[in-house]
């Protein structure tokens, strides 16, 4: 089964969008079309390894008239007769794969099938993923909505406030523009945060196979990562992934067609064998045994094709050698990705840790300076640098907290799994889609 790392996150929301995801996504039902073609290919491919046999069966009635010839007691009369045939055969043929031809053909069909399961499992990976993802952006999406309409609220409490002054003539015009203008900044931004958890909510619905029709709801906190990397992950973990699993079969299928192209220039020898049965009545075919039958064999070796077999030779040994190279860039770009989301983890981190502390200093001042104000102790200007420091200060450390979880998830996509060499495995034989 796919190893269920995403439930490390403890969000049994989250769980139960993934689940949904991997039952109803069309992509992933693509996929497992495209792993249902892949085994009747190979079951077509593998089927020459083995005898073909036909049966047939005719049957005849015919009336012949004798025109001309004088018959005695005829009368005058065109004298005829009627005849009726029935026959039944059965045909075999068998190509001998004493070079293992067709062996290497099957082989390579068998390995083309599981490099396409790989890319099945691989789908069911970065759809887990990326539901995740979705889903996370929906939490955030949620909280930065609040967020603006605590802004939004604050800052009407302010603009209120600055009239009220303003009226008894105790502060300056300046002031109020300044207030109303930070008020309709707000309320923009709290519009455009609305849009961004419509556009979140839609785009999760799509993932997990649902209507668009923007009605999920999501939870109302972004979970904490409680479980940090352990240290001296084995390069094994890296094994366990889609991509490098695909590569690796494809790599052995063109393998196999190099020699299955190779083999090509041996002679074929064939087996052809057929009985059958001829009857005037249609019980007696089934009785006693064959009475027509032959056997053929025969053998065929490639001459002059104009060098199409040398051709397909050096095709196959270039494909070969590109399933190569595919490997060690996918191998390459698998260790790369790991190194990447190692290196994330610890900056954002430490980037976590300055915006909490930058949230809390900001929302100290922010209070600081509004009883200043409130004392005419300050101007309008430092009070609303201090409210926008401490709510920017706010969204940014809402926005990074997401960003450790998705790379959080990036890390157990670029390791196939969670962190435990035994906990996860890519698939077992029972599960196929």
């Amino acid at each position: 089964m796919l190893g269920q790392w995403w439930m490390a996150f403890d969000d049994s929301l989250a769980t139960q969008l993934v689940r949904e995801a991997l039952t109803n996504n069309h992509t992933v039902q693509i996929a497992a079309t495209n792993v249902a073609a892949a085994r009747a290919q190979a079951r077509i491919v593998g089927a020459a390894k083995w005898p073909q046999a036909s049966a047939t069966g005719s049957g005849s009635r015919s009336k012949r008239n004798f025109i001309g010839f004088p018959i005695p007691g005829a009368g005058g009369q065109v004298q005829s007769t009627t005849s009726t045939s029935f026959a039944a055969d059965v045909a075999v043929s068998w190509e001998l794969d004493l070079w293992g031809r067709l062996r290497s053909s099957h082989s390579a069909a068998l390995a083309d099938l599981q490099a396409i399961e790989a890319d099945w499992h691989g789908v069911r990976q970065s759809l887990a993923a990326q539901t995740m993802r979705a889903y996370f952006a929906c939490v955030e999406a949620q909280r930065q909505v609040h967020l603006s309409e605590a802004t939004v609220e604050s800052y009407e409490t302010s603009t209120h406030q600055v009239q009220s002054r303003y009226e008894r003539g105790l502060r300056p015009a300046l002031d109020l523009h300044l207030a109303r203008a930070s008020l309709s900044s707000a309320e923009a931004s709290l519009y455009q945060r609305r849009l961004q958890l419509d556009i979140s909510v839609r785009q999760l619905e799509v993932l997990v196979g649902r209507y668009p029709a923007g009605v999920l709801q999501s939870g109302s906190r972004l979970p904490t990562i409680q479980q940090p990397v352990p240290a001296g992950l084995p390069a094994e973990l890296i094994g366990r992934r889609p991509d490098l699993a695909a590569v690796e079969r494809r790599l052995a299928a063109s393998d196999s067609r190099v020699r299955e192209a190779r083999r090509a220039l041996y002679p074929r020898i064939s087996l052809t064998a057929a009985g059958g049965r001829s009857s005037n009545a249609l019980a007696d075919l089934l009785d006693g045994d064959f009475s027509v039958w032959n056997l053929v064999g025969n053998l065929t070796q490639p001459l002059f094709q104009a060098g199409r077999l040398r051709a397909r030779i050096d095709l196959s040994e270039a494909n070969a050698d590109r399933a190569v190279i595919a490997y060690a860039q996918t191998a390459l770009r698998a260790f790369a990705e790991v190194e990447s989301g190692l290196a994330a983890e610890g900056l954002l981190a430490q980037q976590e840790v300055a915006l909490t502390a930058a949230s809390q200093e900001s929302t100290h001042a922010r209070s600081v300076a509004r009883q200043r104000y409130a004392k005419g102790l300050t101007d309008m200007l430092t009070m609303l640098i201090s409210q926008r420091t401490a709510f920017d200060a706010e969204s940014r450390l809402l926005a990074v907290q997401r960003q450790r979880l998705d790379t959080r998830i990036d890390l157990h996509v670029a390791l196939g799994g969670g962190f435990a060499p035994d906990g996860d495995v890519l698939y077992t034989a029972g599960d196929t889609p």
